[in-house]
């Protein structure tokens, strides 16, 4: 009997060909889509279903499926997702932060609850078609999470809080193909997905409208308040604070002869704090929740190079260890909007060496 793997079918190209490579390599394949919709008092299709799980994506997963020969599930993970992804989500927003849904999903769900229910199904693994690549170290035995091999695609930074038991039962089968390659295979085995436009959205969030769906969960984050100056002084007034981000620069409506950007949020005075761009510049970080792959916890300093969001380059840093799953990032030369609630990953080339919760720069 051939080892059974569930697949995560999103609908688009990546998860399915990650199926259909599966299924070559002569895998028992099982497709799966998480419902994970949060809400349903709109009356289009695209509004309440978000553009993770529309009725559209459910079919073109179905019928990647039936191309490929394997069963299909669509499981209903609304009240979970809810519980777990969206109310962390709103509770950073909440907290001033800016949250990486993708990190908590991943850790929570897709490697979490999803994987537990492939084992009740007697499956051994579970494969999604992120970008990145596993691999052993031959001497301590532990599993390794290194860069996709595409440099443009890479979704390493997304999956930097799996534990050993998660890393041991993850297969991605993409990781090694870029994504021109991952279209041609999908043409090739005539998949109605192959050249599917890419959604840069936040899943759950229809037409990536993230302030509209917390005016919704959170309206009392969306209550006026002053613009400050990093003296104190007032410049203007802002919409609520869960509109802003750090390093944010365009639509904070001021007057002004030089460039003003977000420099901090100050949810308990509901304050946004404004100033000039060399402002943001920080040499250090402190992160929390920290997690590490290659070992359990650093007894010293270690280099590494550091990405603080997913479209920043790694620079060069050291990670310094420090208590309660909590590490002090102090970079080599200083980084441009350090933004708490975002991920800061670590890497060692194209090993995945952990990374971390910003908590504050």
């Amino acid at each position: 009997m051939s080892e059974r793997i569930v697949v995560g079918m999103s609908g688009g190209v990546d998860s399915s060909v990650a199926a259909a490579l599966l299924v070559e390599q002569g895998y028992d394949v099982v497709g799966v889509t998480l419902r994970v919709w949060p809400w349903r008092e709109p009356e289009a299709a695209r509004q309440r279903f978000g553009s993770c799980c529309s009725p559209e994506t459910v079919d073109d997963a179905r019928q990647v499926a039936r191309r490929l020969g394997i069963p299909y599930y669509l499981l209903n993970t609304e009240r979970e997702f809810d519980r777990t992804v969206i109310d962390n989500f709103v509770g950073e927003y909440r907290a001033g932060r800016t949250p990486v849904p993708c990190v908590v999903c991943n850790q929570k769900v897709k490697f979490g609850s999803l994987l537990g229910r492939a084992r009740a199904w007697e499956a051994t693994a579970v494969a999604t078609g992120h970008y990145c690549r596993l691999g052993q170290d031959p001497r301590t035995g532990r599993h390794l999470l290194f860069r996709g091999r595409d440099p443009r695609k890479d979704q390493s930074d997304f999956l930097w809080p799996l534990a050993q038991s998660q890393l041991a039962a993850a297969r991605f089968p993409v990781g090694e193909l870029t994504k021109d390659e991952v279209r041609a295979k999908a043409r090739a085995l005539g998949l109605a997905v192959a050249d599917k436009p890419e959604s840069q959205e936040i899943c759950f969030i229809p037409d990536d409208d993230y302030r509209g769906f917390l005016r919704r969960r959170i309206p009392e984050v969306f209550r006026p308040g002053p613009i400050l100056d990093r003296r104190g002084r007032q410049l203007g007034e802002h919409r609520g604070f869960a509109a802003y981000t750090v390093g944010q620069r365009r639509g904070l409506g001021l007057v002004s002869d030089r460039p003003l950007y977000v420099l901090a949020l100050d949810p308990d005075r509901n304050t946004v704090v404004v100033g000039e761009g060399d402002a943001l510049e920080a040499e250090r970080l402190v992160a929390t929740g920290a997690n590490f792959i290659p070992f359990d916890w650093p007894t010293e300093e270690i280099r590494v190079t550091a990405k603080i969001r997913h479209s920043h380059s790694a620079a060069p840093a050291v990670v310094r260890p420090l208590r309660d799953q909590r590490v002090e990032v102090i970079f080599d030369r200083p980084q441009r909007a350090i933004a708490p609630g975002q991920s800061v990953v670590f890497y060692q080339e194209a090993l995945v060496v952990g990374g971390g919760i910003i908590a504050r720069a």
